[in-house]
């Protein structure tokens, strides 16, 4: 692949992902920031009964968070998400099978969706801001970030060795082989790893319910929505129509 068809891929990859942000962000502001404002609530009232930070105001007020900052953080990251994954789809493209652009773009988003998120989700889901203990943060973070490092590897590992087997076992049994070598690879990492107890005993339960939903949420739409857009934009740069290709009939013009 050519350093122009890579930059034409960039480009749309880029584009799909700031609207499959525009996506996530109504999602975001419908299911989360409604979660999101009953744990200020909660916060605000443990701070009240404790009088601490009374009468402080925030440097940002919850308005704009909740408008022009959610929708700064998720068009931005949409963008810098759409470019690297498009990046990636022109290295994974006939590296991960015979499959046309579009199918290995939709196929390597709901991969990404799995490996990146979902996975490193089961051992440390998300928790609404502002209510996790300060001194687990740190640790937290350390976790999660060698969670989703593990996964990464681990799924690569695992589409490297469905590519060993193919020729031995055939496809079929290669591709489960190989996704069986995966989950208990990854149950053993979510088994092991150690998880982290910071939500206070006493937080209403439905919020964390629904804020984890909600994020997950999220993360499905831009994932989806992006693998689903930039899949049609590869698959015009890549495969255009073969009519427009053909000779001409005899005797025309």
């Amino acid at each position: 692949m050519n350093s122009h068809t890579v930059r034409r891929l960039l480009v749309r990859g880029m584009l799909a992902g700031l609207a499959a942000g525009a996506l996530a962000l109504l999602v975001a502001y419908v299911l989360g920031e409604p979660q999101v404002d009953a744990a200020i609530a909660y916060e605000d009232a443990h701070a009240a009964g404790h009088d601490h930070g009374a009468g402080e105001e925030p440097l940002v007020s919850r308005g704009l968070q909740a408008t022009g900052g959610l929708a700064t953080g998720i068009l931005v990251y949409g963008v810098a998400f759409g470019g690297l994954v498009a990046l990636a789809h022109c290295f994974a493209l006939g590296r991960i099978g015979r499959f046309t652009p579009r199918a290995t773009a939709l196929l390597l988003s709901l991969g990404g969706l799995v490996a990146v998120y979902v996975v490193p989700f089961l051992k440390y889901p998300a928790n609404p801001p502002a209510v996790g203990a300060d001194d687990s943060v740190g640790r937290r973070t350390t976790l999660y970030l060698l969670m989703l490092v593990l996964s990464l590897l681990l799924a690569v590992g695992a589409v490297i060795l469905g590519r060993l087997l193919a020729p031995r076992l055939g496809t079929w049994h290669a591709t489960v082989a190989a996704g069986a070598g995966w989950v208990l690879a990854v149950g053993l990492a979510l088994a092991f790893l150690p998880s982290v107890e910071e939500m206070p005993a006493d937080f209403p339960a439905t919020v964390v319910w629904e804020f984890r939903l909600a994020a997950l949420a999220v993360q499905a739409t831009l994932w989806t929505a992006f693998g689903l857009l930039f899949g049609e934009l590869a698959e015009r740069v890549l495969a255009p129509d073969r009519r427009a290709a053909a000779p001409a009939p005899v005797g025309s013009g």
